[in-house]
């Protein structure tokens, strides 16, 4: 049975909803001044978080699927980050005061690419342009290859509370296929400096559907990770769109596993960190009993954004640096892709607003349905509809994939409760998919959906 629905799901092109309305949707129809509007008006207790782009690495990893650019030299990341901090300026200048903050993440490219100085003196600006408190998760992105000693020590004394490292592979065969050579040492020296400096809450990355990786390659992967006993794993297939990212051009496409074999591996790799004693969050994420994720999960209250399953249940993510995306209540906003445009909009102290989407109503109760389905594999439709003021018939009875996806043994239809089957659950964005109004108007090719 399994077999047969892979064969019919599995190849679909999905979105992973870590938004909905998804990218491709947002029009330059919204741009800076709209986005501005947006943050006037935010009242002044609004809960916020605060995304940081730096999109700098120093080499270019085959696989990547982010905004970032390659440079063996210092002198373009100190530019960006005196654009980056103008940007926080002119952000805050619109405010009607110092948000409260309870997340602040840095991604990339590679955060901690840049001197520790800049990284001090980026949290003193956000700690003065913000409310921060010591509640407040500081997370950030590191590739352990280009860690420093001195940086290790600076993330600490920032008050770093979690480091989410990029390890996808141990294998020797599919790092040199990937062109991300990693020792298993370099990534134990990174976690035991991180904890050593005060970072307590370590996540791996891991990839699966690597060129020529294998069930066992996948399995040896996570064996050597949990030596290491990272509090959280992200687990994410790879997907290969080389019309959209050139640089996977260079991956051999033969050497790619199929849908099958994805399967297995992402199966091998959850049952290997079951063992392990690691708790599965949604799709794709895992963490020990413990975790806040964990807890989160079992209340109801996990959340999925731009950075995957979430604690944070902020109403606000802000977001700054090129092509950074931010999520207001009243819709997304992103950020010129370009370094060069992105720092002439600051220049002219205008926000670098490219393009958005102003939510509707019946958008937001979409992203409702999806975002409980994506969290806790269930959603009560009536319930979520109630929330928004509309007749759950509307919804039950205008989406004939429902049916189709119940047909076929993938959900659970008790009255207006809709549960994804324990033995279906890799097809999780299948399901999400048959709330998304949207899907296909883009011409955007997305990942496979398993």
């Amino acid at each position: 049975m399994k077999d047969d629905l892979r064969a019919r799901y599995g190849e679909e092109r999905l979105p992973r909803y870590t938004s909905y309305p998804t990218a491709p949707q947002f029009s330059d129809a919204t741009g800076h001044e709209a986005y501005g509007t947006w943050l006037a008006s935010l009242p002044a207790e609004t809960s916020t978080s605060l995304y940081l782009h730096v999109p700098f690495c120093r080499s270019m990893c085959w696989y990547c699927g982010c905004h970032t650019t390659i440079t063996q030299r210092d002198a373009p990341i100190v530019d960006y980050l005196d654009v980056l901090r103008r940007e926080i300026g002119l952000v805050a200048e619109r405010l009607t005061g110092p948000l409260p903050v309870r997340h602040v993440h840095f991604g990339g490219g590679t955060p901690t690419i840049m001197e520790p100085s800049e990284l001090l003196g980026l949290m003193a600006l956000m700690r003065q342009k913000f409310s921060l408190s010591e509640e407040t998760e500081i997370a950030v992105e590191i590739d352990p290859r280009t860690l420093t000693k001195t940086m290790t020590k600076t993330l600490g004394e920032a008050g770093v509370t979690r480091a989410s490292l990029g390890v996808q592979s141990f294998d020797p065969v599919v790092q040199k296929a990937i062109n991300r050579i990693q020792s298993f040492e370099q990534t134990a020296r990174a976690t035991n400096g991180l904890r050593e400096a005060g970072v307590h809450g370590i996540n791996f990355d891991l990839i699966y559907g690597l060129p020529h990786q294998t069930v066992a390659s996948c399995v040896d992967t996570v064996r050597k990770s949990i030596e290491l006993r990272p509090e959280r794993f992200s687990v994410f297939g790879y997907a290969h769109i080389p019309t959209f990212k050139k640089h996977q051009r260079k991956i051999d496409e033969a050497a790619l596993p199929d849908g099958a074999a994805r399967y297995e591996q992402a199966e091998a790799i959850a049952e290997a960190l079951d063992e392990a004693g690691y708790r599965r969050i949604g799709l794709d994420h895992y963490a020990l009993p413990e975790d806040t994720m964990v807890q989160a999960q079992v209340d109801g209250v996990l959340h999925r954004n731009f950075q995957g399953y979430t604690t944070d249940p902020s109403d606000v993510l802000i977001g700054f640096g090129a092509s950074a995306i931010g999520r207001l209540t009243q819709g997304y906003a992103q950020n010129e892709v370009v370094l060069g445009r992105y720092a002439e909009r600051i220049s002219r102290g205008e926000l670098a607003t490219a393009k958005g989407y102003a939510l509707t109503a019946d958008d937001r109760l979409r992203a409702d349905l999806i975002e409980r389905v994506m969290c806790d594999f269930k959603v009560d439709v009536a319930q979520v509809c109630g929330r928004h003021g509309v007749a759950p018939e509307t919804i039950l009875q205008s989406i004939p994939r429902l049916r189709m996806l119940e047909g076929d043994g993938v959900i659970r239809l008790d009255g207006s409760v809709l549960s994804v089957n324990d033995d279906t659950r890799f097809l999780v964005r299948s399901v999400a998919s048959a709330f998304d109004a949207y899907l296909g108007q883009s011409g955007r090719t997305h990942s496979r959906a398993v």
